[in-house]
């Protein structure tokens, strides 16, 4: 039988310990990752007991008469940890759809956790998703190097990287997210209109909180002055980049070239993947056909966000 339990405080230590045991690990889904943004969002994680132990979680936030597996980030399906079994995923997904129907929900939006993010095989939730007649209403695609296959950089990268080289460029692992959030920020509006999703508070906060997994890599020419910068997203087994920005000299220099061949061939050489995130516009229909050849041009191929919504009758 299995229990349904909202999540409160006083379970924190039993939701992160859980975390750090599960085999789609990811450090954004211990609870002082996702509660940063608490203020933006209505929390209504669910925790998922089997005979009396904790067999799995769900962040996730409430809104109107919708369940979303988090909106705050951005993917969290069902953790689970070695000892999940399809069976006990299937009873897991029957008592929350009882659950959210007792609880007068209409919807259950889902985003999966993308398998380059499993420690090991974890796809259990999606058979479930299908027995229980989930719709796959979007897809996103994300553009990844799986590191042990690493193919030569292009000639238009290498050029890049000589350049920046050449101007006296250099790279170093960085602790001034202003002023790169600065960066960020003026890049997003002159080309887009738009802001970036973390304010420099938000992920100063986040890196003092997660110092291991949250790290901001720069390039900076030969005054000192930072050009271009990466923040990375650190995980066992992969590293993702969360923001990619320069200044139009640092464009200019191949800065960001720079940054990344550093990136990819030393300091992420023993990771599995390195993750670029998706390049997609119009709720997944379209892609951003200059975003992703950058990123597909440095050996990067396609691995699918999938996005699942079950009707709660």
């Amino acid at each position: 039988m299995i229990e349904v339990i909202k999540y409160n405080p006083k379970l924190k230590k039993d939701w992160d310990n859980f975390v750090k045991e599960s085999k789609n690990y990811h450090f954004m889904f211990y609870r002082d990752y996702m509660e940063y943004h608490s203020d933006r969002f209505e929390d209504y994680s669910l925790m998922f007991f089997y005979k009396g132990k904790l067999a799995g979680l769900l962040p996730a936030n409430k809104k109107n008469k919708i369940l979303y597996s988090h909106g705050g980030l951005t993917f969290g399906g069902l953790i689970s940890n070695s000892k999940m079994t399809t069976p006990l995923m299937l009873e897991i997904f029957k008592e929350l759809i009882s659950f959210l129907k007792k609880n007068e929900f209409k919807e259950l939006l889902y985003k999966a956790i993308p398998y380059i993010y499993h420690l090991m095989p974890a796809e259990e939730d999606r058979y479930a998703l299908f027995v229980n007649n989930a719709e796959l209403y979007k897809r996103e695609i994300s553009s990844t190097i799986y590191l042990d296959k690493l193919s030569p950089f292009p000639e238009r990268r290498k050029s890049g990287i000589r350049k920046a080289k050449k101007s006296g460029f250099n790279v170093e692992e960085s602790k001034d997210f202003k002023t790169y959030m600065d960066i960020v920020s003026n890049l997003l509006k002159e080309k887009y209109g738009s802001k970036p999703v973390h304010s420099y508070e938000e992920i100063r906060y986040l890196a003092e909180k997660f110092p291991d997994n949250i790290k901001l890599f720069v390039a900076n020419d030969k005054n000192g002055t930072m050009q271009a910068g990466i923040i990375i997203y650190e995980n066992p087994e992969i590293a993702h980049t969360q923001y990619i920005a320069s200044t139009e000299e640092g464009r200019k220099a191949g800065a960001v070239d720079l940054i990344l061949d550093y990136l990819i061939n030393e300091y992420y050489k023993d990771k599995k993947y390195f993750d670029f995130g998706t390049s997609n516009i119009n709720e997944g229909k379209n892609i951003n056909e200059g975003l992703i050849s950058f990123k597909e041009s440095f050996g990067a191929s396609g691995v699918v966000h999938d996005f699942y919504r079950i009707i709660i009758e």
